[in-house]
Formats: structure tokens, sequence, C-alpha cells
């Protein structure tokens, strides 16, 4: 459903009846429920098939919304007033009263926060009075959808509603900053690590691989398209997609460029379509060349790694 008052309208009858809707924002499509509905993060989990033990990132229209849920503190406040609405999502530390479903932070005393960017996710959020639970639109552990068409690829029926705004124009999900104590990155996205450092005017580290589950993004499988994916490969095999940074001279059917040029914010915002496109291609398996991992790079890099474990 397009961008207008009467589907933003529809839309909220779908989440206050503790529905699962999809909704656009600037990273990737997300499926939408309740945050404070044990019923609608239910529903969540179970469209998604995503294991009960990988938490949400629950989404505010603005900062004086969260404070009901969440402890602010001064290093949030600098990152939300550079960044957000935007993608970055940051972990907080949970007030004790605070009414968001215990499934939707496994159960843990922090929450994943963020404030998207997309007018229309802005728009459904101020009509609400409540936040919305929104993990990426998409079967646990496959490609993420950056577009309508990919969410009724994933889901079909089983998806009543989907508030279409267009082609998503990050195209890969949130930078997730932990605020808990010392600032740690959980999860490379689409906010370079170094703007964050520079406005905290400190070095972070990188736990991307971090035991105790806090934030989504934390499982070695995910982004995958559901085909064997070989990494700085330089040579292909037979029946084989060769994915590349930038378009090249000697072009053959297999081959499938992420930019014209070789940026790497338009092959991030690429990334995920094109490995869909090879998927619904039908190709037995993606070669991809070595990616620059700096900036962006270094995201793509992350996702491309966790989809080869398949």
């Amino acid at each position: 459903m397009k961008s207008n008052q009467s589907n933003i309208k529809k839309a909220k009858k779908y989440l206050d009846k503790n529905q699962c809707i999809a909704v656009p924002t600037e990273t990737v499509y997300g499926l939408a429920g309740n945050a404070y509905s044990n019923t609608s993060v239910k529903k969540i989990f179970s469209l998604k098939k995503r294991p009960i033990n990988n938490p949400l990132i629950v989404h505010y229209y603005n900062i004086n919304n969260l404070k009901a849920d969440c402890h602010i503190n001064n290093n949030f406040v600098r990152l939300y007033n550079k960044f957000s609405p935007g993608p970055i999502t940051f972990i907080l530390k949970l007030k004790k009263y605070s009414k968001i479903s215990k499934l939707v932070t496994n159960k843990q005393k922090s929450l994943a926060v963020r404030f998207p960017k997309h007018f229309l996710f802005r728009k459904l959020l101020k009509n609400l009075n409540y936040p919305l639970a929104a993990p990426s639109a998409n079967i646990s552990s496959r490609l993420s959808s950056v577009q309508a068409s990919d969410v009724k690829e994933e889901f079909g029926s089983k998806i009543k509603y989907i508030l279409n705004g267009g082609r998503c124009k990050i195209g890969i999900e949130s930078t997730i900053v932990n605020l808990l104590n010392k600032p740690a990155i959980l999860r490379l996205g689409g906010i370079d690590v170094k703007k964050i450092e520079k406005v905290l005017k400190k070095n972070i580290s990188i736990k991307i691989r971090s035991k105790k589950k806090i934030s989504p993004g934390q499982f070695s499988l995910h982004y995958s398209p559901g085909i064997p994916l070989r990494l700085n490969a330089k040579k292909i095999k037979d029946n084989e997609a060769y994915l590349l940074i930038k378009k090249i001279k000697k072009n053959k059917p297999n081959y499938y460029f992420l930019t014209k040029k070789g940026s790497l914010k338009e092959a991030a915002k690429n990334l995920y379509s094109t490995l869909r496109k090879i998927k619904n291609s039908k190709y037995k398996s993606i070669a991809v060349e070595k990616i620059p991992n700096k900036g962006l790079g270094k995201t793509i890099n992350d996702r491309l790694k966790r989809a080869s474990k398949f």
C-alpha cells in the first residue's frame, strides 16, 4: 500500500489488533509489530522463523517517546543528535517498569533502539502510542528485503499488509553500538565506525562475535541467498555467477556488478538486490571478487562472510 494518510490508518488498524505488517525503512524493510504486546512479538518470531534468543530492534519516533522505556546517557545523546533519525541502533539500559515485551530483549536488561529516517515509517510511528519491534522482513538467515516485492517473495500471503515506501535508499542494516558501558560496535552497518568515533572522540572496539546476545546480527549464518558463496574469487566455475564490485568492459551473462564506478555506498545499496537476482536466476553458486575492506566495504565483507556460511 502506498504512502497516503488512508493507508497509514489501515496500517495502524492492523498493528492495533496485534497483527504484523511490513514497513519501509531507509536501511531494509522491517516486519513490524507492537513492542509492548507479547502476542505481536510472538508473531514476528513465528513468521520469520527466528531463534527466540535473537533480540529485536525497537523503533521510536523520537527521544521523548523513548524515555518511558530506557535510561538515557551522554554518549547516546551525542550520537542521537548527530545521526538520528538514521541508520544507527543503540543498546541502552532498560527501565525496570518498561512495558517492552520480555520476548523482545531475550530477557536481558537492555534494549536495542532505533529512530528510522524513512518518512513513511516516521509518519506511522507518530500515529501510534507504542513503539514498533521491527526486525528485517525476511525469513531468518536469508537475504534482507529492500523493496516491497522482496517482502512478498519471502512471505507470500502470510503478510497481510505491506506499506510500500519504494526501494530502500541505504539497502543495508543499521550500525549497532552498545552504550551500556564502554561503547562498542556490535554490528557493522550503514554508518562508518570512524564517523561514530569522531562524535564520541574516542576509539571504539568492534565486537561482532559477542557470545551474549543483546542485539541482532550476531549469528554467524545470516544474509544468505540460499546457495554457496565463495569470497575473494579470481576464477569462476561452471554454472556460477561472478559478483564484481564495479562494471568492467569484459561483460558476460553471468557477471553481476554492484556499481558502475566502484562506489562502496552504491555497492552496499545494491548488495541484497543483486544477490537475490542471482539466486532467482538459478545459479548453483556465487563467486565474489575481493571487496576493498574499508569504510562501507567492511560492512559488505561482513555480510558476505556470514552469507558464505551456507
